[in-house]
């Protein structure tokens, strides 16, 4: 055999083992992306009943009697809502009026629940906010509970409906003063809002609770500890998937940056994270705090707590830091008998 054929044919064979690889790489992204961003997928993460094995699955909850009583108190007094999103998804949410005597007016506080969660998931937040004369929206983010939609964005569609309900809420009161928490996703989706150049001047302050610095950085983190992939195969499969959510739901990856929002951040925000968070990466709380150029901004790590279980790990430090910095920024007397709060940087 010539050189000449010798080449052509190691060509065709490079050629026939990229077009392989490639095939294959695409093949896993879209198995990918239906596993966890479309819940309406047979093979959708939703649809499994793979066991939780995380460390929040089975770390004690120290504030079991307060998660009881919110999730009584949220279920008879919570109110339905709905509004229509951007691109005509039908968002539904639940309102909760003030739980205390004589509540300030034109307060509002909008709960995020995370990737796998509901409502009802942020009732003991909800609770709080509402016993310092909030009136609490939890909205279900799309593809959630009563919430249409067929595609998850991880913040990057979420930040669109979250405007959409803050954009409600002052077209009803424009006196309104809104506070954004979230926890996990919802920490992100507020993140992303809170750096948004459509945000109202209403929303006043925003706490994220173990939220993501990108959703490229969460994939890898996820890629890597969750499921062992290595990062050389890891970061084409995620570049496809981004490619995929843009065909398919209007986004891709870059969009869902929290670092890159928060550069454009201005209202107080308060940063939330637990140390042994075993599925968002707890280095993720700085490296948010160093991005968010807010004058005022504020972060706290709980040691020991694993993911979205910094209220539950260590509930007194946890609330007298939301609390003091929630009575601050909205300039709420503090309660008879309390001489003052600490807060944890």
């Amino acid at each position: 055999m010539s050189q000449q054929s010798t080449s052509k044919t190691r060509l065709i064979q490079l050629l026939a083992g990229l077009t392989v690889s490639i095939g294959t790489f695409y093949a896993l992204a879209d198995y990918l992306f239906r596993f966890v961003l479309e819940p309406g997928s047979r093979h959708s993460l939703f649809r499994s009943n793979r066991p939780d094995t995380t460390l929040a699955a089975r770390q004690p909850h120290h504030d079991a009697d307060e998660e009881a009583e919110a999730a009584r108190w949220f279920e008879n007094a919570k109110r339905q809502v709905t509004i229509k999103a951007s691109d005509g998804t039908q968002l539904h949410g639940w309102m909760l009026d003030p739980d205390c005597a004589n509540p300030p007016s034109h307060l509002y506080a909008i709960c995020c629940h995370g990737f796998s969660g509901e409502p009802a998931e942020m009732a003991k937040y909800a609770h709080r906010f509402s016993k310092l004369g909030f009136t609490v929206l939890t909205p279900a983010s799309r593809c959630h509970e009563l919430s249409g939609g067929k595609y998850i964005g991880m913040g990057a569609l979420e930040r669109h409906d979250l405007l959409q309900w803050t954009d409600t809420i002052v077209a009803n009161d424009r006196k309104a003063q809104i506070l954004l928490d979230g926890n996990s996703m919802g920490a992100s989706t507020v993140m992303l809002t809170a750096g948004d150049p459509n945000l109202p001047k209403n929303v006043k302050a925003a706490i994220a609770d173990c939220g993501y610095t990108s959703l490229e950085d969460q994939f890898l983190y996820s890629a890597k500890y969750l499921y062992h992939a290595p990062r050389l195969l890891a970061r084409p499969v995620i570049n496809i998937m981004s490619s995929i959510a843009h065909r398919r739901a209007g986004y891709d990856f870059s969009e869902a940056s929290c670092v890159e929002a928060l550069r454009h951040t201005s209202i107080p925000m308060l940063f939330i994270h637990g140390s042994a968070d075993d599925f968002v990466n707890p280095a993720s709380l700085d490296r948010n705090f160093r991005a968010c150029a807010s004058p005022i901004k504020q972060k706290l790590m709980i040691p020991g707590a694993a993911h979205a279980m910094s209220a539950s790990t260590d509930p007194e430090r946890y609330w007298k830091t939301v609390t003091a910095f929630v009575r601050g920024i909205f300039k709420l007397n503090k309660p008879k008998g309390v001489s003052g709060y600490i807060v944890f940087n």
